[in-house]
């Protein structure tokens, strides 16, 4: 374990890696219909809160185990059989969201019992390849032993809020500090320590790959919550608008993520790395919450939701809104530009997302309204595609050529 070579060439995902992100789909899945049934009950502010958690402790397994297969991916027995024990904590943490979900919104102290028991059995596995990886590397041990440590410091704090009666804003503050705590680890051993060979077509690939995997789940989902109310009373205008706006969204999401080259800018600028990877929170937990949306709008239809299409329709718009922020962020990061034309893009955006809200307020029918916050990715995808290509090769173009000697 001597570390990958970050310019190998065609570096792709490896089966292995696909089926870890396999259990990352009932994560997700768990996440979203949990957030969805808070919010259809009206207790907005307790979904929210255990999202947020939820979201991030999902992204953060994956993220350890990326970034570490991204620089010293062996695939030998021993890799694979580490590997497998953190895909058990996964489900582990999958099974604990659920009952943390239900401890915000009964107030009181919040249980995080069995999501942290997951990220036990993730890190014994993952603090034994890091230490592998200390032994066998000796250029980068100081970087592999800072990973060890940070990973050990924070999981005794987890450990230890477990034991400790708090209330739930209690709770949430001492969380952040050690949020702070896990994704600090990192930065100082890339910053401060010499880093790891991470490989930037790979880590973009891998982040690609999670992005379809969460927008896959939102769809699923969203047919999924409809499948009582079309056994019962058949396919209704309502319910197939529904799924056609889900469907488009999806669409239009995913054409969205894959705009520019991420890979090759990521490669020409390696010191965006914590900008990249930490922002994503932002995009996935946004994807995932855009499922919860569309779960919420089926639960409307059902006469199941005490939103009204006001609500619904935020419920959607919202997350589809940050994603679009979140995406043109990484973007000016990566091509080291403000692109006006690709601003404009998110302000017609924006006066789509707008609009559905205001055409709910006016009486018209919820289904219809999700069909024209449908549109807000869309006309990103169609203004870059007829106007923004241009912008977005000059940029990238000039980028890459600032990174190349002469």
């Amino acid at each position: 374990m001597s570390g990958r070579d970050p310019h190998e060439q065609n570096r792709v995902s490896t089966p292995l890696e696909l089926l870890f992100d396999l259990t990352f789909v009932i994560a997700f899945g768990v996440a979203a219909s949990q957030l969805a049934h808070l919010m259809a009950e009206g207790h907005v502010a307790a979904g929210l809160a255990g999202f947020a958690f939820a979201a991030f402790a999902i992204w953060w397994a994956w993220m350890n185990f990326t970034w570490f297969a991204s620089a010293y991916d062996t695939d030998d027995w021993v890799y694979r059989m580490t590997t497998m024990l953190q895909m058990v904590g996964v489900i582990v943490l999958a099974l604990g969201i659920a009952p943390m979900f239900a401890s915000v919104e009964h107030g009181g102290h919040i249980d995080s019992t069995v999501i942290v028991a997951g990220y036990v059995v993730m890190r014994i596995a993952l603090v034994g390849q890091w230490l592998r990886a200390a032994a066998q590397d000796p250029p980068r041990r100081s970087a592999c032993l800072t990973y060890a440590g940070a990973i050990v410091v924070a999981q005794v704090g987890w450990v230890a809020q477990i034991f400790v009666q708090t209330s739930v804003p209690v709770f949430f503050v001492t969380a952040l500090v050690l949020v702070a705590v896990e994704m600090s680890g990192p930065v100082l051993a890339e910053r401060r320590m010499g880093g790891t060979p991470w490989h930037a077509h790979h880590i973009a690939e891998r982040y690609g790959l999670l992005a379809i995997i969460a927008l896959g789940e939102g769809v699923v989902g969203t047919v999924a919550s409809l499948t009582a109310e079309v056994g019962e009373h058949g396919w209704s205008t309502d319910s197939i608008l529904l799924v056609a706006a889900g469907i488009g969204l999806t669409f239009g999401m995913w054409w969205v993520y894959f705009l520019v080259p991420a890979g090759e800018l990521l490669h020409a600028r390696r010191q965006l790395s914590f900008w990249y990877g930490y922002l994503h929170l932002a995009v996935f937990g946004a994807i995932v919450a855009t499922g919860a949306g569309l779960h919420v709008a089926a639960y409307y239809i059902d006469g199941e939701s005490t939103l009204d299409s006001v609500g619904t329709v935020l419920a959607v718009a919202i997350p589809v809104g940050v994603y679009l922020v979140s995406m043109f962020v990484i973007y000016s990061l990566l091509v080291g530009d403000f692109d006006v034309v690709h601003a404009m893009l998110l302000v017609l955006a924006a006066a789509a997302l707008a609009a559905g809200v205001v055409l709910a307020a006016g009486g018209m029918s919820m289904a219809v309204c999700l069909l024209v916050v449908t549109a807000a990715p869309l006309v990103v995808v169609v203004g870059f595609e007829a106007v923004g290509h241009r912008h977005a090769a000059v940029a990238v173009a000039h980028r890459l050529g600032a990174h190349r000697p002469g």
